[in-house]
């Protein structure tokens, strides 16, 4: 019987042995994907106890913890921070096949040098234990332990990126902090606060804003900003995949309902959203910038509890009708308006990779190695089954050794052992297809692959 997630955790061959321990582990981590606030980067946040840096924001172990019968008042409530901890302790045991299970071990075991379960019998003890650790820990420290090279953040448009424009002339800084442009409140038109939204960006536009022409040559000003400071990449979030043909009439009748404080019909607010989405991917290819969609969620299902507690506090689920039928056409209309971006597409319905994948091919080119991805297993889907789900459907209608490879999609500073997490499950496939005589036992092209697909792809592509 194995021990404990030990060194050879997930790790069932001996070429994945081999891979992991030899090639894998030592790469470089460029988080391309995440929400660490800069702030505390640029202020090199301290943590007062394991709670705050493990607990504070972490709507996934939010959701296990009410699952497991957890009162709210020890998840997001006022209850003092070792009650959080013993809580969410108590029901690690019951996490069995659940990948926060991993992830939180994974972290314990290389943030903090514990090796053991975690459980309500020792929940005080680990407590104590990582709050001395985290005295001598800050983030920029933390940051560097997990070998991180790069990091993009996710930043509004209305962002003046002070914290960016701080670290990038710290001559301290080992690691290269990039913001990452998110427009999704000036594009999704159905939303509540959309107009007080775009009052905010004709001001910091310093743009009247009329038109739906109008919203994008203000975005295309906040591009050029962002551009100024470092940006490599875009990140556009969808309930769902919309396409309406980019019409300027429809879209301005849109834009005019929503300005006057009323929800736009879908087939209008559509085609605003197409209109917006084809106009910002025309300038991200003229930036060289990476484009990244990830759509797909239901979201705030419980009215009560968004209410009480806002977004990202765990009641997003999948949403079955993704728009994975309009990948394609949006793509096209991409590509028609001469504004084909890189572009990395994340669908959270895990039924929708075959389609995924094999759309993507249709609009590979330009001699760029995977021009058009997509992204790793995301949100529901980044557990070893998901993990191995997604890299198999690439591998079987794409090229998988062209693959950008993982990301934490993370508010925590001890998430980076989700790259571990990944990079064992891909060693664990890789060896598995050598050693049933899928591919050849070739030392040398085995390392490469393992270091393109933990590292080099990821590097390369976005032009760190």
């Amino acid at each position: 019987m194995k021990a404990f997630m030990d060194e050879d955790f997930l790790l069932s061959t001996k070429t994945a042995k081999r891979l992991y321990h030899g090639v894998a582990k030592a790469m470089p981590v460029i988080d391309y994907h995440c929400h660490i606030n800069p702030q505390e980067i640029a202020e090199d946040r301290r943590f007062d106890n394991i709670s705050q840096i493990w607990l504070g924001g972490d709507h996934y172990k939010w959701r296990v913890m009410r699952a497991g019968g957890v009162t709210e008042d020890k998840i997001t409530g006022d209850a003092p921070d070792r009650e959080k901890f013993r809580a969410f302790a108590s029901i690690m045991p019951k996490l069995i096949g659940n990948p926060i299970y991993h992830w939180s071990h994974l972290e314990l075991q290389r943030g903090f040098g514990i090796m053991e379960p975690l459980s309500a019998k020792n929940a005080d003890e680990v407590y104590d234990r990582c709050n001395e650790i985290l005295k001598g820990c800050s983030a920029r420290s933390l940051i560097k332990k997990f070998h991180v090279e790069a990091i993009c953040t996710t930043d509004d448009p209305l962002d003046g990126l002070w914290e960016h424009s701080r670290m990038a002339d710290d001559p301290s800084m080992e690691c290269k902090v990039l913001p990452a442009f998110r427009p999704d409140r000036a594009v999704n038109i159905e939303k509540p606060g959309f107009d007080a939204y775009i009052r905010a960006l004709s001001d910091v536009a310093g743009i009247p804003i009329r038109t739906a022409e109008d919203v994008v040559d203000a975005l295309y000003q906040r591009i050029d900003y962002f551009a100024s400071h470092g940006c490599l990449c875009a990140d556009h979030g969808l309930d769902y995949c919309m396409y309406e043909e980019p019409d300027l009439g429809a879209a301005n009748q849109a834009f005019s309902v929503a300005m006057g404080g009323k929800r736009p019909g879908k087939g209008l607010a559509d085609a605003y959203k197409t209109f917006v989405t084809v106009a910002c991917a025309r300038k991200y290819a003229r930036e060289n910038w990476v484009m990244q969609v990830h759509f797909g969620c239901l979201r705030n299902t419980n009215q009560v509890q968004f209410a009480r507690l806002g977004a990202d506090s765990g009641y997003d689920a999948i949403n079955r009708r993704s728009g994975v039928e309009n990948v394609a056409p949006l793509l096209n209309a991409f590509a028609q308006k001469d504004g084909l971006p890189k572009t990395i597409l994340y669908s959270l319905d895990p039924t929708d990779n075959t389609a995924l994948v094999t759309v993507m091919a249709c609009f590979q080119g330009g001699g760029i190695p995977g021009k058009i991805q997509q992204g790793s297993a995301w949100w529901f889907n980044d557990s070893r089954f998901g993990m191995r789900s997604q890299l198999t459907e690439l591998a079987a209608n794409g090229v998988l050794g062209c693959f950008v490879g993982m990301l934490t999609d993370s508010r925590s500073f001890l998430s980076y052992t989700r790259h571990e997490y990944f990079r064992r499950v891909l060693c664990e496939l890789i060896g598995e297809w050598v050693e049933s005589g899928q591919y050849p036992m070739e030392q040398e092209s085995l390392e490469r692959l393992v270091a393109d697909l933990s590292y080099r792809n990821t590097k390369n592509y976005f032009g760190f």
